[in-house]
């Protein structure tokens, strides 16, 4: 079976891109995009994809307004987001729980970064959400989604980087591009020591993106979903790297997805606390065996 893939180039992913893990059940059809996440509305929108990468919160709301996906236990990508929250020293030192009446650049309201952040901000900063002005630069990915109303859409042409240093915003999350000026400072002093107490508090990691297929395959071809999950499982034991970011199986990641479900809720994402279970269906709930070997 051919399915039309979305998947990004990863140390997990590259044995199985390369084509050196191979199926005789599965051939996989990649989408010819340079980073997965320009193509996720063409995964939640269109429904375009049988198997694809997502982002866990646009995959949380995609769930709460009924796309036909269904997760798979494998982390793809995760990290700690604390060094993505940055500001403009030379216009004073702010700090992470006094961004109440500030203006806050960000890709978009439902980014997983941008909530994982907000998250953060919150709990342990004490910081009131809705009293920080939002200032987005795209569209969510969910297009039922609803932005909230302490959020307004930059001006056209405006870049996130450049009303930063113009002082037309007071912070901004900038993802994994962090502008190269020596103005931009990050919001918390040590990013680094920040992240490795929330992990210590948490006894988690903070996911960026996993896997889904379409439920319609899940439920007439559960065997291909099986192959899958075990393709990228092998994948995964050919890469080099730490894997300590990229856990496998419903259990090792339960805990993992039980504070991103909890953030995402208390944000007001999605109307109502999902319990871990949920994102998965029979075929996808019982990958967990293969993931503890």
């Amino acid at each position: 079976m051919k399915l039309l893939t979305l998947l990004g180039d990863y140390p997990i992913t590259a044995a199985l891109k390369k084509g050196a893990v191979k199926s005789p059940l599965v051939e996989f059809d990649y989408a010819d995009v340079k980073r997965p996440s320009s193509a996720f509305k063409r995964v939640v929108r269109n429904c375009e994809f049988d198997f694809a990468e997502l982002a866990i919160v646009t995959y949380l709301v995609a769930l709460a307004h009924g796309k036909p996906y269904v997760l798979l236990p494998t982390v793809l990508l995760a990290r700690f987001q604390h060094p993505y929250i940055v500001y403009n020293a030379e216009r004073g030192a702010i700090a992470p729980g006094e961004l109440a009446g500030k203006r806050v650049g960000i890709r978009s309201y439902s980014v997983t970064t941008v909530t994982w952040i907000r998250g953060i901000l919150s709990e342990d900063y004490g910081l009131d959400l809705g009293k920080v002005k939002w200032v987005t630069f795209e569209e969510p990915h969910v297009a039922e989604f609803r932005d909230p109303s302490n959020l307004e859409r930059a001006p056209a042409g405006k870049d996130l980087a450049g009303m930063l240093l113009a002082g037309e915003l007071d912070a901004a999350i900038v993802g994994d591009k962090v502008p190269d000026d020596p103005r931009i400072k990050t919001l918390f002093p040590d990013p680094k020591a920040a992240a490795e107490a929330w992990q210590r508090k948490h006894r988690a990691i903070q996911i960026n993106h996993m896997a889904v297929v379409k439920r319609p395959l899940a439920e007439k071809h559960p065997e291909v979903v099986r192959e899958v999950y075990r393709l990228l499982w092998e994948s995964r034991r050919t890469a080099t790297a730490p894997l300590d970011m990229n856990p496998f199986g419903v259990e090792a990641n339960r805990r993992n997805l039980q504070i991103i479900i909890d953030n995402v809720h208390r944000q007001g994402l999605i109307p109502r606390r999902f319990e871990v279970d949920e994102l998965f269906d029979r075929t996808t709930r019982e990958l967990n065996e293969l993931g503890q070997q």
